[in-house]
């Protein structure tokens, strides 16, 4: 620990400049700043002080360069920043301290309380906060399975230590009240939640309501809401990996929920697009795609005995489930819950389309016996959908197949099953013993 904490200091050391650089602002266009005089000091991703005509200091990042000028974007409001105004720049990467003692905390994007209680004991170990995944070859195989609390998951689409998983929906189809089944009831060291884009209206009531005392008490919360610039939305989802790495580091098993990532690629195309990237799908730019996996591999087992087991929503544009960052983020994860409109509106929550969600992990997890259960529970959901328009129209004639009889009779106990009130939780071993006794009794 001694020696972690030299290296540490003497890294703090060095990221203090030998010099201290200052440029103007020699234009503002929309979100862009650009400035003059320091082009040849600054590079990608640097940070930046605008002094304001009110001696009010703005943080900006800078996202591109054009002829002899830096392109920056400010992490607040361009207010009083004007032709001429004094630039400082920050020769440091940006770094947090994070501590065991934030379980329980607010923070906001730059890491800084907003929940009134004071302030962030600070830890002793810096933290990147665009770190880089663990290297493949280093990191452990995901670990046993993890109760989530939710029967349908637990059964259709079981979920192991170190899993990431996208809970895909359109608006207003229940991904939050599911998000906040999670953070109560998963069984795991540490929450980790990212709000990136969230209403603001909706944050003290996920924190009161739906996180509760006891959720809240071993979780950290990382808010960035709608109205916050693109760049504070941005790195609230590098915060919150960031601070799961931490406790990760520390051995633990650790839930990190970020609702979500499609906020975060809007966030990444406002940037981008300011920038001057060319648009290719549905608007979003090259480097939305560049990075999603470099945010989502972050999740994950660890090359210690932690891990950072991810769920991060999709909200999908139109019920389009294939629209560029649903597909996008299907091919990184490692599986996919689907909430169908269709589901909700007849009144069933959550409105999980267990037969188009997959847990790429659960044949290898899960018991001989428990994944025949699985798959004869599927096969017949499977038959009845096939026949649901001729059964809802009474074209179907009962004895024409056994199968189908089946998987009629059964109907309602699986509805009944996959039904779940937000303050109901199951368990993993509960959950198969009841649809192993509706598998049986129909049999």
């Amino acid at each position: 620990m001694q020696h972690q904490l030299l290296a540490n200091l003497m890294a703090d050391i060095e990221r203090i400049p030998p010099h201290r650089y200052f440029g103007r602002v020699t234009g503002v266009l929309g979100m862009l700043v650009e400035i003059g005089g320091v082009q040849r000091v600054l590079s990608i991703g640097d940070r930046c002080h605008v002094v304001t005509r009110d001696q009010r200091q703005v943080a900006c990042e800078v996202v591109g360069f054009r002829a002899d000028r830096v392109l920056m974007m400010p992490f607040g409001q361009l207010d009083g920043i004007g032709l001429g105004c004094k630039v400082e720049v920050l020769g440091h990467e940006p770094v947090i301290y994070p501590d065991p003692s934030w379980l329980g905390r607010v923070v906001n994007a730059m890491g800084e309380p907003i929940d009134g209680q004071g302030p962030l004991k600070l830890g002793n170990i810096a933290y990147r906060l665009r770190a880089t995944p663990p290297p493949a070859h280093a990191r452990q195989r995901v670990g046993g399975k993890i109760d989530l609390g939710v029967r349908a998951l637990n059964a259709f689409l079981t979920m192991c230590r170190g899993q990431r998983t996208g809970i895909f929906a359109g608006s207003g189809v229940g991904k939050s009240v599911l998000l906040s089944m999670l953070a109560r009831y998963t069984a795991s060291d540490v929450n980790v939640i990212g709000l990136i884009g969230e209403r603001g209206r909706e944050v003290q009531e996920f924190l009161e309501d739906d996180l509760g005392e006891d959720g809240r008490a071993r979780s950290v919360v990382v808010v960035a809401t709608s109205d916050e610039s693109p760049l504070m939305r941005r790195q609230a989802a590098y915060m919150t990996l960031t601070i799961a790495e931490y406790f990760r580091d520390l051995d633990q098993s650790v839930l990190c929920m970020m609702d979500s990532v499609t906020r975060f690629a809007m966030a990444q195309r406002e940037i981008g697009l300011s920038a001057g990237e060319p648009p290719t799908s549905k608007g979003y730019t090259p480097t939305v795609f560049a990075e999603l996996p470099r945010l989502l591999e972050r999740a994950g087992p660890g090359a210690g005995a932690g891990s950072i087991t991810g769920l991060f929503t999709v909200l999908v544009e139109g019920d389009d489930m294939n629209e560029p960052i649903a597909d996008a983020v299907r091919g990184i994860l490692d599986g996919h819950i689907v909430l169908e409109r269709a589901i909700a509106e007849r009144g069933r929550y959550p409105a999980i389309n267990v037969l188009r969600s997959i847990s790429r992990v659960m044949p290898n997890c899960n018991s001989v016996e428990e994944n025949a259960l699985i798959r004869k529970a599927r096969s017949l959901m499977a038959a009845y959908e096939d026949m649901a328009e001729l059964i809802r129209i009474g074209a179907y004639r009962q004895g024409s197949d056994a199968t189908v009889d089946q998987a009629i009779a059964i109907q309602p106990l699986l509805e009944a099953f996959l039904n779940q009130d937000r303050s109901e939780r199951d368990t993993l071993d509960g959950g198969y013993a009841k649809l192993a006794e509706i598998l049986g009794g129909a049999a």
